[in-house]
């Protein structure tokens, strides 16, 4: 089984602009993610796509693998797929998002595996323990699952709805995805589904049409950069561990 690892990186971003080239402590944004990402044991090519020639040239420079993509992607989905299309011996694709530059590798290797050990599977994902304070943030999208964790459904608002008190911890989803290829093309073709566009979540889509979403939960979190904020502290964890 040939495995990949997708690392999209618009230049756009509404709150943090040009944030793939954003520096964290000397180094650019993506470049951060590669070399946490390169230390996967599983997938055997690593690939950034971007829409942005900044990027590119960015990425070239040390020495990662970097793809152009289309820049009128309407979803993520659609920009992986195509490189999907682009690396047809790969059986399946791991997606990392480009803004999180505190990724642990190990989740990467560990999606891997579901995939070597289920031949069914088709697409994974993972969660983890959701702090009391994200309880009413439509940012953190809110997971539940079945007793095979499967994911039964995606929210941003609060599931399941404490009547009473949780008997388990709530989950918070991560955005990193792990897809067979040939169902990462068709789910790309798929029609946008009425939850997913109530929702603004994407992954809805897979469930609507009747898709299986495995779920492995980790107790690391994780500092996604969105903000100048998440930027800065970002920063002051790269400058203390680099000490």
């Amino acid at each position: 089984m040939k495995i990949g690892c997708v690392i999209p990186a618009r230049f756009g971003s509404t709150r943090l602009p040009g944030k793939p080239l954003a520096d964290i402590a000397g180094k650019p944004m993506i470049q951060r993610v590669y070399e946490r990402v390169t230390n996967a044991k599983k997938p055997e090519v690593f690939i950034v796509a971007t829409d942005d020639q900044r990027v590119y040239d960015a990425v070239q420079s040390f020495g990662g693998t970097v793809v152009m993509t289309d820049a009128n992607h309407p979803t993520g989905t659609d920009r992986l797929a195509e490189v999907a299309q682009q690396y047809t011996d790969l059986d399946v694709i791991i997606n990392v998002q480009g803004d999180e530059p505190m990724i642990d590798s190990n989740l990467i290797d560990q999606l891997a595996e579901l995939f070597e050990s289920d031949d069914v599977l088709q697409m994974a994902t993972v969660a983890t323990p959701l702090l009391e304070e994200e309880y009413d943030e439509p940012s953190a999208v809110k997971v539940i699952l079945n007793k095979r964790n499967d994911a039964m459904y995606f929210s941003r608002s609060l599931i399941p709805y404490p009547r009473h008190d949780f008997v388990n911890t709530p989950l918070k989803h991560i955005g990193i995805y792990a897809y067979r290829r040939q169902f990462l093309l068709d789910y790309a073709k798929m029609e946008p589904t009425a939850a997913e566009q109530t929702e603004s979540l994407e992954q809805l889509r897979a469930l609507e049409n009747g898709f299986a979403i495995r779920v492995i939960t980790t107790d690391k979190r994780f500092v996604g950069v969105d903000t100048p904020e998440d930027l800065a502290r970002v920063n002051a964890i790269f400058e203390q561990e680099e000490k």
